[in-house]
């Protein structure tokens, strides 16, 4: 039997020998931070397979956009939602009382993409190049923070806003020469479309940008009227995550059924991907380390991508995750 198989026949073990008799059945929103993808495959797979349902929950799932899953958490309009950690700490600098109670993934999944015959390597490489992206204050920060600790002259880079124009058009019709990307969906879908690209994860350029995307969260307002419902939630959803990571293909399917206008090829390929990226563990799914909240919200305060700092131990939580019980 493979390690993750066996891992998740534990996992499932743990859970019938703890479970517990659960009485009326509640309905919960969790907001979506963008259309249906592999990053929120979990949540599909823990209402498919009845996952929160033995949590005596209902779980409706919205979809709104990447700004304004957190606006309605916090309103109570959903009871959770899924964001990024740099969304979470620019909300708390403007005293949004958002929390994060779990990672999805352990690391940062984006990084640094460009066209293979502009040979980049580091980015010092970036020199002279033009940058396509979406426009963010954020996106100049972390390509001067790159720059800088690599000796590169940022000074150099030529910015294009591209809006949402995604990665393969822009590739193909030569808008820019490098962008920031998520692998797990984007780099998989210009690698499908034989886009010959370089990619340079952001973990391995500098340790600030090994930060949480995405996170689940909710308000705090919500955990301080049902945690209870809060613990069960996300004892669920720990479920839904690893089943995803130990079985990519039928979560797959269970997305693809959910939402069927995506494109199959892409997202049997993504989540096979993203499977090399998960925590299989329910002992360790979700957990978010302080060091990487507090070294983020201080590099956001220092480059002024936040007008205020925060108090990076309130902005998140480990106490709902499964391994706490």
């Amino acid at each position: 039997m493979s390690r993750r198989l066996w891992g998740f026949t534990i996992m499932i073990f743990w859970i019938w020998a703890t479970a517990w008799t659960v009485g009326a059945v509640d309905t919960v929103r969790i907001a979506l931070d963008w259309t249906p993808n592999t990053n929120h495959t979990g949540i599909i797979v823990a209402r498919q397979l009845g996952y929160f349902a033995e949590e005596g929950l209902t779980v409706d799932i919205v979809q709104p956009g990447p700004t304004m899953s957190i606006q309605l958490a916090v309103s109570g309009q959903c009871e959770f939602a899924v964001s990024m950690q740099e969304y979470v700490t620019m909300a708390r600098a403007q005293e949004m009382p958002v929390v994060s109670i779990a990672a999805v993934f352990p690391h940062n999944t984006s990084g640094f993409a460009a066209r293979s015959e502009l040979a980049i390597l580091e980015p010092m490489d970036f020199e002279n190049l033009r940058y396509g992206g979406w426009g963010s204050d954020l996106e100049s920060v972390m390509i001067r923070t790159v720059m800088d600790l690599h000796g590169g002259d940022y000074g150099t880079v030529e910015l294009f806003n591209l809006g949402m124009l995604d990665f393969v058009t822009a590739v193909q019709r030569d808008f820019a020469d490098f962008f920031w990307i998520y692998y797990g969906w984007q780099g998989i879908h210009a690698q499908l479309q034989g886009i010959d690209f370089i990619y340079i994860p952001l973990t391995e350029l500098a340790d600030v940008l090994d930060y949480y995307t995405p996170v689940i969260v909710t308000s705090e307002a919500m955990i301080a009227s049902d945690p209870e419902l809060v613990w069960r939630f996300v004892r669920a959803l720990a479920r839904g995550y690893i089943y995803a990571a130990v079985e990519p293909e039928a979560s797959a399917r269970m997305l693809l059924d959910y939402a069927p206008e995506l494109d199959e090829e892409l997202v049997m390929a993504s989540q096979i991907w993203l499977s090399g990226q998960s925590e299989i563990d329910l002992s360790t799914w979700g957990y978010q380390m302080p060091e990487t909240w507090s070294r983020f919200s201080d590099w956001a305060f220092a480059n002024q991508l936040i007008e205020r700092p925060i108090d990076p131990l309130a902005a998140f939580t480990n106490q709902f995750l499964p391994a706490k019980e």
